[in-house]
């Protein structure tokens, strides 16, 4: 599968006057965003606690997350947003998508709307 990218602003629960906008990497290989930490420092985002990841290549890590609003394609939803290396891609992970029922069509590596969120 190609690449899907999309724009997502990200903004601090509770501070709604600086927020962090570029395109993000969806990684549905991801269960939670990234942006570069030195980004989500300047929205002032604050550290909520640490989770160990598992990187692509195998290697766990330890980052820090906080949470944050997460905004893409007209919808609206909160979640945690790892503090990343500077430079890295930012990433949309899957639960973002899901909690706003939005999926990657493989076939032509768009992002769709799914006709309801399952409760099921």
């Amino acid at each position: 599968m190609g690449l899907t990218r999309v724009t997502t602003k990200i903004t601090a629960l509770g501070n709604g006057e600086k927020s962090y906008e570029a395109v993000f990497l969806v990684d549905t290989g991801a269960t939670d965003s990234m942006v570069p930490a030195p980004e989500l420092e300047k929205i002032g985002l604050r550290k909520e606690g640490k989770m160990a990841y598992e990187l692509a290549n195998g290697e766990v890590r330890e980052y820090a997350y906080g949470l944050a609003r997460i905004q893409f394609m007209g919808e609206l939803t909160a979640g945690r947003v790892i503090f990343g290396e500077p430079g890295s891609e930012p990433l949309l992970g899957v639960t973002a998508l899901e909690s706003v029922g939005i999926m990657v069509d493989p076939a032509n590596k768009t992002l769709k709307r799914l006709p309801a969120i399952p409760l099921k």
